[in-house]
């Protein structure tokens, strides 16, 4: 469940285990993704970042979505705090960006760079 107040913040959180609500951190990713290369993305996603996410400490959930608007990809990856989440080593989300670069590249025809580049970055955090 994802609740807003304000702009710039949220609240992310789920029922934890003693019935009380755990509060986390969402990171907050949008990349560029063209209509006609929508289901690419989503299997470089499906090949790459999904299964590393699902063994990271930490790692609750995530969502993607797109808005045929913009041909924006919104990511929403939830992580049980900020500092689980930040402990990962660069080198490490370097080795995984590759794979997903590869993979997008392949999926689109594309001999080089990222297919879907960055366009936003931040995160949600409890007021």
């Amino acid at each position: 469940m994802l609740l807003a107040g304000h702009p710039d913040r949220a609240i992310a959180g789920r029922d934890g285990p003693d019935g009380g609500f755990e509060v986390a951190v969402v990171e907050h990713l949008r990349v560029k993704v063209p209509a006609e290369a929508r289901q690419a993305w989503i299997a470089a996603e499906a090949n790459s970042w999904e299964p590393w996410l699902a063994q990271q400490k930490g790692f609750l959930d995530r969502q993607l979505l797109w808005d045929p608007a913009t041909e924006e990809g919104t990511l929403l990856i939830r992580w049980a705090s900020r500092e689980q989440w930040k402990a990962i080593p660069p080198a490490e989300l370097d080795a995984v960006q590759e794979r997903f670069e590869q993979a997008a590249r392949q999926a689109t025809g594309r001999r080089q760079g990222n297919p879907f580049p960055l366009v936003f970055e931040g995160e949600l955090l409890p007021p």
